[in-house]
């Protein structure tokens, strides 16, 4: 048997009311339709479903049975669209954003547009998971995470879809121990004769950019300390442990406290992208696709 969903939901109207002029207000449909509603209901089901009295319409002993089934679909219906206008309204739902163990790309990227996108949608649940940038790559791709914060360049493969946002600058930093350093231009040669604090590879992208730089330059420069942590290596570098290769924008408190100085450095290295990934695989959620727009359309505001 072939009913039409729209018949039950006359059907469940006129039985929850109990009168067909009061059931057209609030279906916005004519009496008549709803009289021929519910006759083609009753013929295609084989029974009658109400009696019509003085004061409206009540079931029959076969549309009480009938009402008990359909209220509960009906309801669970409703129910069910309630959710998904709360879902498309950002009003419930969460949103699991990849990132590496750092603070300061939380402070110096992510968190203003957090704060935005809590402002506008407070009952949205945010979970930030940070981990190595290859572990955050690998669930982004398994749906483990709605979103990821990556630096590029990174070997992301093609399932990984990229949206550029904030230039950022890596640059060699020491503490005033390395004065001798901070007076003229040097080479990445010159930076090999000393000993280098960086991140390891599989923590951040930047041990992987270190790597190409020093490639691309003939030159070998290996860590001599490394941690997995950018706020430890900004310590490291500050207690004057050796040259830490850091990212400009991180560190501009410490610049301006002249806890640490950025060397001048030739070749001067390439700015790279804070970007925002999502899987190629995964379609995107409403509350994912409101986060994106809001760092699109705030970095796009700042020329970046």
């Amino acid at each position: 048997m072939n009913i039409n969903l729209e018949l039950y939901r006359v059907f469940y109207v006129v039985a929850k009311i109990g009168n067909i002029t009061k059931a057209s207000q609030e279906l916005m449909i004519s009496q008549p339709a709803i009289s021929k509603s519910i006759k083609n209901l009753e013929e295609q089901l084989g029974a009658q479903l109400f009696v019509r009295t003085k004061r409206g319409v009540i079931l029959t002993s076969e549309g009480e049975i009938f009402y008990s089934d359909i209220k509960y679909i009906m309801e669970h219906i409703q129910n069910s669209e309630r959710k998904f206008m709360d879902v498309i309204n950002l009003e419930s739902g969460s949103i699991k954003i990849g990132m590496s163990n750092s603070f300061r790309l939380l402070k110096n990227f992510l968190l203003p547009y957090l704060k935005e996108f809590n402002k506008q949608h407070p009952k949205i649940n945010i979970q930030i998971i940070e981990e190595y940038t290859n572990e955050t790559i690998q669930k982004l791709k398994d749906g483990l995470l709605d979103i990821a914060i990556l630096k590029l360049p990174y070997n992301t493969r093609k399932d990984i879809n990229i949206v550029k946002s904030k230039r950022i600058q890596d640059c060699f930093s020491v503490n005033n121990s390395y004065k001798e350093l901070l007076t003229e231009k040097i080479t990445l040669k010159d930076i090999s004769n000393y000993p280098l604090i960086g991140l390891v590879k599989p923590a951040d992208s930047s041990g992987y950019y270190l790597e190409k730089l020093t490639k691309e330059n003939n030159v070998e420069l290996k860590p001599n300390i490394e941690s997995n942590n950018f706020d430890s290596l900004v310590e490291l570098t500050k207690a004057g442990l050796g040259i830490g290769y850091t990212i400009k924008e991180y560190i501009e408190d410490e610049i301006k406290n002249k806890e640490l100085f950025v060397l001048n450095v030739e070749p001067k290295i390439p700015k790279r992208y804070i970007c925002v990934a999502t899987a190629k695989n995964q379609r995107l959620s409403f509350t994912t696709k409101k986060l994106i727009e809001i760092i699109t359309k705030q970095e796009k505001m700042r020329g970046k």
